[in-house]
């Protein structure tokens, strides 16, 4: 956790896009949102995806470990904020928009009750196997039992280089959330001719899923 904290404050964010991302974009009629639906971003960091949410007419409610990603999403967005400290976390608040700085396994129900959908683009994937199932069977604890989850992964050879963002496959993704959930592969491709970073390291291929994630 000090590790992803020290990453933001040194700039090491390769993984951070400063347009919405297209997945999102193209897949995110999957998640039946109304207007004034509430998404949670788990691991939000500074997405353009949370501005993008908002500008869908959608609340949006984030949890991130750094400070200093959230101070610079909302500077950045040029929106203004406060902030409330509790013994678990400190609430960034503003317009639509409300995000928990701290340890996302202190998250429970409580905080989680106006949820209706789940956006993860960069949770699951920047965590190492021994917590992804941890992940997991938190956020099924945590979220109300008729959200839909949008998930994005990565899956690429992980003897060839290492991550974050680690490599999670389709069978993965159904060993994580098989049990409660129905997971619809929306999308799967190969991308490695727009990933220069594992082109330099000789990597085979890295395949770039979406799946809709339904309760059963």
């Amino acid at each position: 956790m000090t590790d992803w904290v020290q990453r933001w404050k040194n700039g090491e964010i390769g993984w951070h896009r400063n347009t919405p991302n297209t997945k999102l974009i193209k897949f995110i009629d999957c998640l039946e949102l109304q207007v004034g639906d509430t998404v949670f971003v788990p691991l939000c960091g500074k997405s353009q995806d949370i501005a993008y949410f908002v500008k869908q007419g959608y609340q949006v409610i984030g949890v991130e470990l750094s400070a200093f990603a959230i101070e610079s999403f909302f500077n950045e967005q040029e929106i203004e904020y406060s902030v409330q400290k509790t013994t678990e976390f400190d609430i960034y608040s503003a317009d639509n928009i409300r995000i928990f700085c701290g340890d996302y396994f202190n998250l429970n129900s409580g905080h989680l009750s106006e949820v209706k959908a789940v956006y993860d683009r960069a949770s699951l994937i920047a965590l190492p196997a021994e917590l992804r199932l941890k992940y997991a069977q938190h956020l099924y604890v945590i979220i109300p039992k008729d959200c839909r989850i949008l998930l994005l992964t990565l899956n690429y050879p992980q003897t060839q280089i290492s991550g974050p963002p680690f490599a999670v496959n389709k069978a993965e993704v159904e060993s994580l959330f098989g049990k409660w959930f129905e997971c619809q592969q929306l999308e799967c491709f190969n991308d490695i001719e727009n990933e220069p970073k594992y082109q330099r390291q000789n990597v085979d291929f890295i395949e770039k899923s979406a799946y809709c994630l339904k309760y059963k």
